[in-house]
């Protein structure tokens, strides 16, 4: 039996020539998640798009909106992007001084959003074990956050685990998200960890077919399972 994996491409990696191209591959491909990434150039390095892209995109396509904010203001962000039509705004643990007001805050904002906070590399799973009860989602950073393209972080994989047992231990409804150089093999690692959900960019939309690039994750944990 497979594991359910959500994998959730990021438009980072598209072909923004093409986008509208790049996005019906991934509905021809299954996809049923979008990550869309936000970057203000300040808690990051790198400036990305905003809620006008967001919006449009929105229009047309019926995907699950996976928003991930890298800004310094993720309070302000947020209501913009969930009037724009996000489905789950995900903000950095280390852009905030006050996580749980965060997270309250943006819950209020509409009785639908999902929250979920990231940590980046070197934050350690104990910084945020208090704020699980409270969240939708963790996101588990396994490069540093910025640009697409970089190498997976295996130290990634012991977050996870660890967050795993916890979430499972204490029974929190909480999934796990990992996000930076997942590939069929990093991804299906991540999977075995304990990660519900992959964000794959580079990966997914340089692949000639999208569903084989699924499949292939597929394939190694079953490679895995049999070991």
């Amino acid at each position: 039996m497979k594991k359910k994996i959500i994998v959730a491409p990021s438009i980072l990696a598209a072909d923004f020539l093409n986008l509208e191209t790049e996005l019906n591959r991934l509905v021809e491909g299954d996809i049923k998640w979008l990550h869309y990434d936000v970057m203000d150039g300040h808690f990051v390095p790198n400036i990305s798009f905003g809620k006008e892209i967001l919006k449009q995109i929105k229009r047309k396509y019926d995907f699950y909106y996976d928003v991930h904010i890298m800004v310094t203001n993720p309070e302000h962000a947020a209501k913009e992007l969930i009037e724009a039509g996000a489905d789950l705004i995900t903000f950095h643990y280390e852009a905030c001084e006050n996580p749980k007001s965060t997270i309250e805050t943006i819950k209020s904002l509409s009785e639908d959003i999902s929250v979920g906070m990231s940590i980046k590399p070197y934050t350690s799973v104990d910084e945020i074990v208090q704020y699980l009860p409270y969240l939708d989602l963790v996101l588990v950073m396994s490069v540093e956050p910025g640009a697409g393209g970089q190498k997976f972080d295996i130290e990634a994989l012991d977050k996870i685990e660890q967050l795993r047992s916890i979430i499972d231990e204490e029974g929190y409804d909480c999934l796990i998200e990992v996000d930076g150089g997942i590939n069929d093999l990093t991804g299906s690692d991540s999977v075995m960890a304990g990660a519900d959900i992959l964000v794959a960019g580079t990966y997914i939309f340089k692949s000639f077919d999208v569903k084989e690039a699924v499949e292939k994750i597929y394939e190694n944990l079953e490679l895995e399972d049999d070991e």
